[in-house]
């Protein structure tokens, strides 16, 4: 029997299947990704669902308690969306997990940018000269 601390025990999983509703959970990393079809029922978050799917059996690296996660590419905990511990799932509702930036994508621009100055200068000193 699971602790009543264990978020997952507040979920009552000894639902019916016709109280049950359908569910995704996704995550994905440049060379795979995974999808993952579950049945929850209607009062579970978004955070509840990921831990029922079981995604980190096969991505042990995901931090369920401090992921970034979305419903269909809304951030949730922005643009007025409940966060992940409020949002409560609806039917054919897909989770998406997010992974951290690995870069700032306006550093990355400005670098570009720098590297694609330098190239012009370096062909107007070649062409002068």
């Amino acid at each position: 029997m699971n602790d009543a601390s264990d978020s997952e025990s507040e979920v009552q999983l000894g639902a019916g299947p016709e109280e049950l509703i359908a569910v995704e959970v996704a995550y994905a990393l440049p060379a795979e990704q995974k999808l993952i079809q579950l049945d929850v029922p209607p009062s579970t978050t978004a955070r509840q669902a990921v831990r029922l799917s079981k995604i980190v059996d096969s991505f042990p690296e995901i931090d369920v308690d401090t992921a970034t996660m979305g419903i269909f590419s809304q951030v949730l905990g922005s643009k007025d969306l409940p966060g992940p511990d409020e949002y409560v799932m609806n039917a054919h509702d897909r989770v998406e997990i997010y992974r951290p930036l690995l870069a700032d994508p306006k550093e990355v621009r400005r670098l570009r940018a720098a590297k694609a100055r330098e190239l012009r200068a370096q062909q107007k000193a070649s062409a002068a000269g």
